[in-house]
């Protein structure tokens, strides 16, 4: 049974997307659970997501909500300067080069980011946006997730599985778990006292082999990855609904069983959603569940 997580934090990883996270996992009692966590509510994971990006601590729910919605009221008030956390992804993925690495890749995007284009001056839609995607990448860091791109509104974020899927897959879904928390009880309230709507968004996320392959000169080197995996998370996500989030059966059947209870399988037309594994050739299954 998981009592604690002790989250060792880079504190520069805010200023240029360097983060070293290590997790120790405490575990006590009787038993254990051959190294699996039987899965957390919201409550627990946003407990032990983020600590003052310069030591490490844990804390508690609202403590680190409190943070959130400081950071969101002097973006709102003051505009804010973005910090793209992508340098450790590239990093890691210029060391993998031209080989094929295991991965759970993320996708997280707002709902109603055309509604607020309409509403909104750019520079303020901007500031919204930046805002969200800044805090998305921060949670994802802490859950040893790495930024691979912004396209839009959106933060692609994957979690390397070359060692161990089931760990990637539970820091996975623990991540978009805290991500729709953090929305909720976070980034919400503040946007509602500007008298802006409130956000939703949607996540997906697929797990697979990956190639990682480069763009450009070797003076401007741009690394990036190709793969089933990643375009199945593009996929899944058109079925995903507003706060939820959507997994393939590669995530799903390595979860904890308990983790697994709160997801269900959908119910898909095989005429609209013709997507085969391409290991078994049989339809692609998709779990949803909403935090």
């Amino acid at each position: 049974m998981l009592d604690y997580w002790v989250m060792n934090i880079d504190k520069n990883h805010a200023r240029d997307g360097r983060c070293n996270c290590n997790e120790d996992m405490v575990r006590g009692g009787k038993g254990g659970d051959g190294g699996r966590d039987k899965g957390m509510g919201s409550e627990d994971i946003i407990n032990i997501i983020m600590e003052e990006l310069s030591s490490t601590r844990v804390v508690d729910t609202q403590t680190y909500i409190a943070e959130v919605q400081a950071r969101m009221w002097k973006a709102l008030k003051r505009g804010m300067r973005f910090q793209a956390l992508t340098r450790s992804s590239e990093e890691f993925l210029k060391r993998h080069l031209n080989s094929k690495i295991r991965l759970v890749v993320l996708y997280a995007d707002m709902v109603g980011s055309t509604r607020l284009s309409r509403m909104l001056p750019v520079e303020r839609l901007a500031v919204i946006i930046q805002a969200f995607t800044q805090e998305m990448s921060l949670i994802a860091l802490n859950f040893n997730g790495l930024v691979l791109k912004y396209v839009g509104d959106a933060v692609i974020v994957y979690f390397p599985a070359m060692h161990n899927l089931l760990l990637a897959a539970d820091n996975a879904v623990n991540c978009a778990i805290a991500m729709i928390e953090v929305l909720k009880q976070g980034i919400n309230p503040v946007l509602l006292q500007y008298d802006y709507p409130e956000l939703a968004m949607k996540i997906s996320m697929d797990a697979g082999e990956h190639s990682v392959i480069q763009y450009g000169s070797d003076k401007s080197i741009d690394v990036d990855i190709v793969g089933y995996g990643i375009s199945m998370a593009s996929k899944i996500h058109t079925l995903a609904e507003s706060n939820s989030i959507a997994i393939s059966h590669n995530v799903y059947d390595v979860l904890h069983p308990n983790m697994q209870d709160r997801f269900k399988q959908l119910n898909l037309d095989i005429s609209k959603w013709g997507y085969t594994d391409e290991d078994s050739g049989e339809l692609y299954k998709i779990y949803m569940y909403r935090p």
